[in-house]
């Protein structure tokens, strides 16, 4: 299914599953306890405007965050697009899951070709100077790592497969787990503790299992005072 090609030319293949599933699981588990939520950013497969002098120049992120700007646009409307000199606030980090259709432009391997617009690599690099680069295969499930230093990217050692971001005070790594009834490697966020973000449904399923619990508790302590009274010569049935 992935050798279809596409009537687009310049679109070499068709977004999947994945590329819905897994952006979705990174916005919803991005919860940084140091900024409110109401001046972070978050876009997946959205048009990144780079260029004032090129207007229909732009990069498409599979995902992406910035810090600082408003979640609307104006503070009143749902985005477009990100136009960087309306906003002037790059993005913090871009995540790209590779496609073996756009692998070797998002690697920075595609050579620059004169009079067309620039590489991704170099866009996001040189240009928008975003400090942090993730790039993740869902076929070798190997993630990879560039930070931006003295303005050039450097691949970054991981270690148990996660990545500390600071400004975030989140980290992003490989979670194994079962996410929209598919179990394989997960890109997700975790917190200072080293504890996965919870996704709000896990938020909501964690709470329906400690009100159990409690309830459970509730029983047996109440079961245990029966015994206790029926022990006693007393029926608790008729206090």
């Amino acid at each position: 299914m992935y050798d279809l090609p596409s009537e687009n030319p310049e679109e070499p293949g068709l977004p999947d599953e994945f590329h819905d599933y897994q952006p979705q699981l990174l916005r919803l588990t991005c919860r940084p306890r140091n900024h409110p939520l109401d001046q972070i950013f978050i876009a997946t497969d959205l048009n990144l405007y780079y260029d004032s002098n090129h207007l229909n120049w732009y990069k498409r992120p599979d995902w992406f965050v910035v810090l600082g700007a408003s979640r609307f646009y104006r503070g009143e409307d749902l985005r477009l697009s990100y136009v960087m000199w309306q906003e002037n606030i790059s993005p913090l980090v871009v995540v790209e899951l590779l496609s073996p259709g756009t692998e070797d432009e998002d690697l920075g391997i595609t050579p620059e070709v004169r009079n067309k617009p620039p590489t991704k690599w170099r866009v996001y690099e040189e240009i928008l100077q975003i400090p942090y680069y993730f790039v993740f295969s869902r076929y070798t499930n190997q993630l990879r790592v560039f930070q931006l230093i003295d303005n050039l990217y450097c691949e970054q050692n991981l270690t148990d497969s996660r990545f500390w971001i600071p400004e975030l005070e989140l980290g992003i790594g490989l979670w194994e787990g079962c996410y929209e009834g598919f179990s394989r490697l997960w890109l997700r966020w975790y917190d200072a503790s080293g504890d996965w973000v919870l996704t709000p449904e896990e938020c909501e399923r964690q709470r329906a299992e400690l009100e159990s619990q409690r309830a459970e508790s509730e029983s047996q302590r109440a079961n245990r005072l029966a015994d206790r009274l029926r022990a006693m010569g007393i029926n608790p049935d008729e206090l």
